[in-house]
């Protein structure tokens, strides 16, 4: 091509490759920041490194201010937690745990949305149903002990009911926000496209709220790890709070420091585990910064 236009083109052309250089140039820049791999190194080391100073400290001062028997030093305490294991006490125990703590949280959980959505969908519920989650929210699930044994006696169906207690205001309670939370405009605009109200809730409703509900469950199940040895305490013949309270009675305080690292160890690979599922499954709703603990 000759004449002014051939100027223009090749004007043009120089533009466009000057430009093609500098997004190249841009999209091979440094990353910003460490790699991810370089960052969960970093963090496994830091907490290695907090777990062996508080070791540190713990045996300092268990065998300075001579407390070996109501404070045991760790090297005492992980050679019980050893014995233990060796012997399978702490996993039978850990096992049977698990399988209320779940139990009741499922349960608790499920009631709790279901709660919940009922209360931020309609006004009416909300109000007559408020008033009693946030009274009994404050009222910790060692006050029900005595009621509770009375009433249902000191089998699994009362230990799973104080466990459901403790799980299911806190959810109810994120449903409810999650509700509240979602923009009028969306709904308003699905109707006006002829959306039905189940499809409303179906599509609209329910995907906004999964972030707060699954935010109320994560912290109800570390409630439900807490109401474990209360709940244990009903007549339960295992368990890690059956454990607890025997290292207690007994005055074994190394069994006592066990059953609490093997309850913090389950809770802490729960939550993991749950932190895992949601982002696996249900990634899209998963709450935004979430971490596994």
């Amino acid at each position: 091509m000759t004449g002014p236009h051939a100027g223009e083109a090749d004007t043009a052309k120089k533009a466009s490759l000057t430009g093609s250089r500098a997004i190249s140039v841009v999209g091979q820049s440094a990353p910003i920041g460490p790699s991810i791999t370089k960052r969960t190194l970093t963090d496994v080391l830091i907490a290695v490194l907090s777990i062996g100073c508080l070791f540190a400290v713990w045996e300092f001062a268990s065998r300075t201010f001579g407390l070996l028997l109501l404070f045991p030093p760790p090297t005492v305490t992980l050679r019980r937690f050893a014995e233990l294991m060796a012997t399978g006490e702490l996993e039978r125990a850990g096992l049977f745990s698990l399988l209320r703590i779940f139990a009741g949280f499922f349960v608790g959980s499920l009631a709790g949305i279901f709660l919940g959505l009922l209360m931020g969908s309609f006004v009416n519920v909300r109000a007559v149903a408020e008033p009693y989650v946030h009274f009994f929210r404050f009222v910790p699930p060692l006050a029900w002990f005595a009621p509770v044994m009375l009433w249902f006696g000191s089998g699994e169906v009362a230990r799973t009911i104080l466990i459901v207690y403790t799980t299911i205001f806190i959810v109810a309670l994120n449903a409810m926000a999650g509700v509240a939370a979602v923009p009028r405009n969306k709904t308003r605009m699905a109707h006006t496209f002829g959306a039905t109200d189940a499809e409303v809730f179906r599509l609209i409703t329910l995907p906004a709220c999964a972030p707060y509900i699954f935010t109320g469950m994560r912290i109800a199940l570390g409630n439900s790890f807490m109401t474990i040895v209360v709940a244990e305490i009903l007549g339960a013949r295992d368990g890690l709070g059956y454990l607890i309270n025997n290292g207690v009675l007994f005055l074994d305080v190394a069994l006592v420091f066990s059953g609490i690292i093997a309850l913090g160890i389950l809770g802490f690979l729960s939550d993991a585990v749950f932190s895992l599922l949601i982002r696996r499954f249900a990634g899209q709703f998963a709450p935004p910064h979430s971490t596994s603990g």
